[in-house]
């Protein structure tokens, strides 16, 4: 269980919204006496404060509004705040950090994105520390596998944290709980990435079932998927990693084959014949692996890696080629 002692000397804050920032949040004050919380406006703000819950996401999760210090000003949750978690959809994370202009010096910034961020076309954890000069050693990223939605039962649920050895107690304390199981890791470029690439994947696995491929087509999708990850990952980042650990594998079969995935259920959609615009407008959250694949497609040919799943996927999502004849295709690649 938690360092309670070890927590009390950290104050944390949320960025973020959305259904895993509500998530994070519900996490955190099973540990923390107060968490802040930068929400989008005035009126997500009013309406938790006033209900006890978030009025878009997770509408189940009850909050005790003693416990919560809610904000809409990045710059007065930053200020108070040791421990930042950045929980925002990727293509919003710059017009929320944009106007951070507080002192963040020394502070330690947790992305729980699972995204490319557009302004830059690089990850969360460059873009801190080009744009904002943030050390490495000041920054952890949270991956999988666990969805939000099995958080808010409190259904036994398993985050990795990366991060500096040095910065691992903390996290592992403030967030285990009896419902949340926290494993530790230094690969924080590799966690980045891996949980940008099951996104891409969960689409393609999506993709498939709405073309009417099955169950044995899937598991031969993922296990071919996986492998291709670990040749992307070594072409990034080379490190030790076994890529069969939860953070890698684990993130990649629950996005690739649970109900809850939104990349999934974009990518059913694209199978079952809906256009990639119209797919995208009829879902109410953000599908992160569809922004994702147009970078990841392109640091893979920079770097003249061999990606065949990514590739095609691309070629669906950006160069409208014909899903069924795609994957027909697809069908004499993988083995």
């Amino acid at each position: 269980m938690a360092n309670k002692d070890q927590i009390d000397d950290k104050v944390v804050g949320v960025i973020g919204s959305g259904s895993f920032a509500t998530a994070i949040v519900k996490m955190l004050t099973e540990n923390c006496k107060v968490v802040h919380w930068c929400v989008r406006n005035e009126f997500v703000k009013g309406a938790i404060e006033l209900r006890h819950h978030n009025p878009t996401y997770l509408t189940a999760v009850n909050f005790n509004v003693k416990n919560l210090a809610i904000t809409t000003n990045v710059n007065e949750l930053v200020s108070a705040c040791d421990i930042v978690v950045l929980a925002t959809p990727s293509i919003y994370l710059s017009e929320s950090l944009d106007k951070m202009t507080c002192d963040y010096s020394g502070k330690m910034f947790v992305s729980a994105i699972k995204g490319i961020v557009p302004k830059v076309n690089d990850v969360v954890a460059n873009y801190l520390h080009d744009e904002f000069k943030i050390d490495f050693k000041n920054q952890a990223v949270i991956a999988g596998p666990c969805h939000a939605e099995e958080v808010a039962m409190e259904r036994l649920s398993y985050l990795t944290i990366a991060s500096t050895a040095e910065n691992q107690k903390i996290l592992h304390d403030l967030f285990s709980s009896h419902f949340i199981k926290v494993n530790s890791s230094c690969d924080v470029m590799g966690n980045e990435y891996s949980a940008i690439l099951k996104n891409i994947y969960a689409i393609g696995a999506g993709i498939a079932s709405g073309l009417g491929y099955g169950d044995n087509f899937t598991a031969v999708f993922v296990t071919n998927a996986i492998r291709e990850m670990e040749v992307f990952l070594e072409g990034i980042h080379e490190t030790p990693r076994d890529v069969n650990e939860s953070a890698y594998l684990g993130d990649l079969l629950v996005t690739a084959y649970s109900l809850f995935s939104r990349n999934r259920n974009l990518g059913n959609l694209i199978g079952k014949g809906y256009t990639v615009k119209s797919a995208i407008q009829s879902m109410n959250m953000i599908a992160e692996g569809y922004y994702a694949a147009d970078s990841i497609y392109k640091t893979s040919k920079d770097k003249k890696l061999k990606t065949p799943i990514i590739d095609i996927i691309y070629s669906i999502l950006y160069e409208e080629k014909n899903a069924e004849k795609q994957y027909k295709k697809l069908t004499g690649i993988l083995n």
